[in-house]
C-alpha cells in the first residue's frame, strides 16, 4: 500500500512544478492583443485615406458640375476692358485679322503682323499685294496675293518661306504641318499645285477642265494632317453644270489609286453648287451646297464615305465651322424672328437650333464661342445655343474671337485691339 503522506507531497510537487512551468511561458494573450491593434489602427488609417479621396473627387466632381452648368448657363452682362493697342492711324490698306496660334495675325496690303496676347508685335512681316487672301491651320498660316503670284507661309516664329507661281492663285489651303494647297488659274484650265513650307513646289499637282472627267475645282481643303486634300469641282454633263465632291490622297498608300484619287460623290447635289469645302479634322471633313450640308468621314483613308446630308430648304445667309463644329445660319420663315442658326457635330449630329433677330455681318466661331457682330454691337452664344453676352462697342470692329480665358473675348479693328472682360 501506498505511503499517503508521500502521495499527499508528491501532488503538491507536481502542482508546484505546473505552476513554474506555466509561469515561466510567455504571454500569448498580451502579445496577439498587441497586434490586433495595430491591424485596426492601420485599417483605420486606410479608411481615413480612403474617405479623404472620396470627399475630394466628390467636391472635385461637384465643381466641375457646378462650373459646366454656370458656363453652358450663366449670361455676363457688364463688361470692362482689360488691354488696348491703339493703332498709329487707320491704314488704308488694312484687311482683315484671323486667329492664329494662341493668338492674332493682323494682314493689310502692305504686310502682316502677328499680335500677342498683349496686343504687342511678335513679327512684321512687309509685302505688297492687291488683294490678300489668307489660310490657318494649327501653328501656320499662309497669306497670298489673290491673282497674283506669290504665297508668303508663316509659322508662330515668322516667315519660313515664299513661293511664286507660275499661274495667278484664286485660292489658297495650308495643313498643320505647313503644307499648302493651291488653285491656279489658267486660260482654258484650272490647277491645284503643292508648296513645302519653305515655298518649295512639290511635284504633285491636279489639273481640271469644266469639260473634263475632273472639272474645274471651285474650293480646295487640305487635311490637318496634309495627306488628304477634299474638293468642291463643277463640270458639264449633257450640256448642264453640275457639281460634285472628290477626294485626293497624297501619303504612300494613296499611290495606289488612279491618279491618287478615293473617293467622289456627285449624285446627291442634282444641280446645286458647293461653294466651300472644309476638313474639319483629320477625319471629319464637310461640304456646303446651295440647299444641303455633307458630313463625310474618312476613317477609311482608301474610301471616305458620307455619313450624313442635311438638307436645307431656307435660304443659306452664312455659314461657320471650326475644328469640332459646322453650322449655318438661314432666312427664319417663322416671321417671329429673322434668322435661324444650326449648329451640328463633326459626325453631322444636331446640336441646337436658335431662332433670332440681330442684323449682323458676320459669324465666327472660336472654342465655345459663337460670335455674331457688326462693327458696332455683338451676341455671343455658346455651343449649347444660350446668349452669353450681348453689347456694343466703342470702335468699329472687323473681327472677335476669343481670349485666353472663358471671360474674354477680343475685338480687333483697323484702328485698335482690345481684350474685354465680361462680367
Amino acid at each position: 500500500m501506498s505511503d499517503p503522506s508521500s502521495m499527499s507531497r508528491e501532488s503538491k510537487k507536481n502542482q508546484l512544478r505546473s505552476r513554474m512551468i506555466t509561469n515561466s511561458m510567455p504571454p500569448k494573450t498580451s502579445q496577439e492583443d498587441s497586434e490586433e491593434i495595430v491591424k485596426q489602427a492601420r485599417r483605420r488609417v486606410r479608411r481615413r485615406h480612403v474617405f479623404m479621396f472620396l470627399f475630394i473627387l466628390i467636391l472635385i466632381t461637384i465643381g466641375s458640375i457646378t462650373y459646366y452648368w454656370y458656363q453652358r448657363s450663366y449670361q455676363y452682362k457688364e463688361s470692362t476692358i482689360g488691354w488696348e493697342r491703339q493703332f498709329e492711324r487707320d491704314e488704308i490698306g488694312f484687311v482683315d485679322y484671323r486667329p492664329f496660334g494662341e493668338n492674332l495675325l493682323r494682314y493689310s496690303k502692305d504686310g502682316a503682323s502677328y499680335i500677342d496676347a498683349n496686343g504687342k508685335d511678335i513679327w512684321i512681316q512687309p509685302y505688297e499685294m492687291r488683294s490678300p487672301i489668307t489660310a490657318v491651320s494649327g501653328d501656320y498660316a499662309a497669306i497670298a496675293d489673290q491673282q497674283g503670284n506669290h504665297i508668303y507661309i508663316f509659322d508662330k516664329t515668322g516667315l519660313l518661306g515664299t513661293a511664286t507661281t507660275v499661274l495667278p492663285v484664286i485660292k489658297i489651303t495650308i495643313s498643320s504641318k505647313g503644307l499648302v494647297a493651291a488653285i491656279l488659274e489658267g486660260q482654258t484650265t484650272s490647277h491645284i499645285y503643292y508648296y513645302t513650307k519653305d515655298g518649295s513646289e512639290l511635284r504633285i499637282f491636279i489639273t481640271g477642265y469644266l469639260n473634263g472627267e475632273i472639272g474645274y475645282p471651285l474650293d480646295i481643303s487640305l487635311s490637318p494632317d496634309g495627306s488628304m486634300l477634299m474638293g468642291s469641282f463643277t463640270y458639264l454633263q449633257g450640256g448642264e453644270v453640275k457639281n460634285r465632291v472628290a477626294f485626293y490622297n497624297f501619303s504612300e498608300v494613296g499611290k495606289n489609286a488612279p491618279d491618287r484619287f478615293v473617293g467622289g460623290f456627285h449624285e446627291m447635289y442634282n444641280n446645286s453648287m458647293i461653294p466651300k469645302v472644309c476638313y474639319l479634322d483629320n477625319t471629319y471633313s464637310v461640304a456646303f451646297a446651295d440647299s444641303s450640308i455633307s458630313f463625310y468621314s474618312s476613317i477609311d483613308v482608301m474610301s471616305p464615305a458620307l455619313i450624313k446630308q442635311v438638307p436645307v430648304e431656307e435660304e443659306i445667309k452664312t455659314i461657320f465651322y471650326d475644328s469640332k463644329y459646322a453650322g449655318i445660319i438661314v432666312k427664319s420663315v417663322s416671321g417671329e424672328n429673322d434668322y435661324r442658326m444650326d449648329l451640328y457635330s463633326a459626325e453631322g449630329n444636331h446640336i441646337f437650333s436658335r431662332e433670332f433677330s440681330f442684323e449682323y455681318k458676320r459669324v465666327d466661331i472660336d472654342g465655345d464661342n459663337i460670335f455674331l457682330y457688326n462693327e458696332d454691337s455683338c451676341r455671343i452664344y455658346n455651343c449649347f445655343g444660350n446668349l452669353k453676352y450681348e453689347g456694343s462697342f466703342d470702335f468699329p470692329v472687323s473681327r472677335l474671337c476669343s481670349g485666353h480665358l472663358p471671360n474674354q473675348i477680343i475685338a480687333a479693328g483697323a484702328q485698335a485691339v482690345k481684350e474685354i472682360k465680361l462680367h
